[in-house]
Parts: C-alpha cells; sequence; structure tokens
C-alpha cells in the first residue's frame, strides 16, 4: 500500500475515534451536568470533569495544533489540574470543540512527510505518526474517565450502544 494510502487510512481512523465518536459522546455526556458537578472531586489527589476537559484542550492544542502547526506553545499544564471552578459545562466544551476545529483542519491537510517528521513536544522527541496516535490514546483514556465520573454521579447508562442486541452485536 503507497504512503499517501496508509496516510489517508491513518488520518480517517484518527478522525472516526477522536472527531465522530469521542467528540459527540462526550457531549452527550456532560451537557446536562450542573457545575457542582463539572467541578466535583472525589478527593484532592482527583481531577474532576473540568478539569480533565480543560487538560484535553490543552493536550491537543499542544501535540496537534501547534506542534503540526509550528506555533508557540502556550500551554499551562498545571493550571489545567489547579482550576477548581469558574466554567460551565458549555463553556469548557465551546473552547475544547473550537479546538477540535481546528485538530480536524491540521488533519485534514497532514502528509506522509509530516507524519514520518520529527518534532518536539513537551519536552518529549517524537514522529509525528506518534504525536498523532498520542492524541488519541490520551483522549480516549480522559474520555473514559469522565464517562466513569458522569455515570457515577447520575447513576444513569448513558446510552451509548443502544444499537447492540442482547448478544452485544449490532443486528
Amino acid at each position: 500500500m503507497p504512503d499517501d494510502e496508509i496516510t489517508a487510512l491513518f488520518l480517517e481512523t484518527t478522525r472516526h475515534s477522536l472527531l465522530d465518536t469521542y467528540w459527540p459522546r462526550l457531549r452527550v455526556a456532560i451537557a446536562p451536568l450542573t457545575v457542582e458537578q463539572i467541578w466535583w472531586r472525589p478527593n484532592q489527589a482527583s481531577n474532576s470533569i473540568g478539569n480533565l476537559l480543560l487538560h484535553l484542550n490543552g493536550n491537543i492544542g499542544q501535540w496537534i495544533v501547534a506542534a503540526f502547526n509550528k506555533d508557540e506553545d502556550k500551554r499551562n499544564r498545571p493550571a489545567e489540574f489547579a482550576a477548581e471552578g469558574g466554567l460551565t459545562a458549555d463553556q469548557l466544551l465551546d473552547r475544547l470543540g473550537a479546538t477540535l476545529d481546528e485538530v480536524r483542519a491540521v488533519l485534514a491537510r497532514l502528509t506522509p512527510a509530516e507524519l514520518l517528521a520529527q518534532y518536539e513536544i513537551q519536552g518529549y522527541h517524537c514522529s509525528g505518526l506518534y504525536a498523532v496516535y498520542h492524541v488519541v490514546e490520551h483522549f480516549g483514556l480522559h474520555y473514559g474517565q469522565i464517562l466513569y465520573i458522569t455515570k457515577s454521579l447520575t447513576g444513569s447508562d448513558l446510552g451509548f450502544y443502544k444499537e447492540l442486541n442482547k448478544t452485544g452485536r449490532r443486528p
């Protein structure tokens, strides 16, 4: 398979996971939460949903947008975890959505050469391929944490797999 076909497949899979699956489900899960629920922490060693949303925004802005656009890295990672309130679910989702729009534009134009090129991101030396893979994996990790917190707070099923039959398969 030629490099451009592999690149297209990799980027399509990335868009599907990050932008077409995780992102819409994340919005559905947290949109109805109160400000208190968004910023609730089970203890001081844990993060709130608000912290995790700020963290996801910082991570994807740094690892994809700034890296591939060769922008200045203005991320303040410690502030993502230090925040204790002030933003609503809508505000956090709007902020993350705007960054994901930038990610969509970057993914639409990435070339095989950019994916094979070396970058320094957050002090790490890595390929562009690794940077994109890192973002999807990292987003998935925190997406799962956010869904767990949401289910714990609301006691409700989020209904993301309603299409599956009793055996757990799509009919």
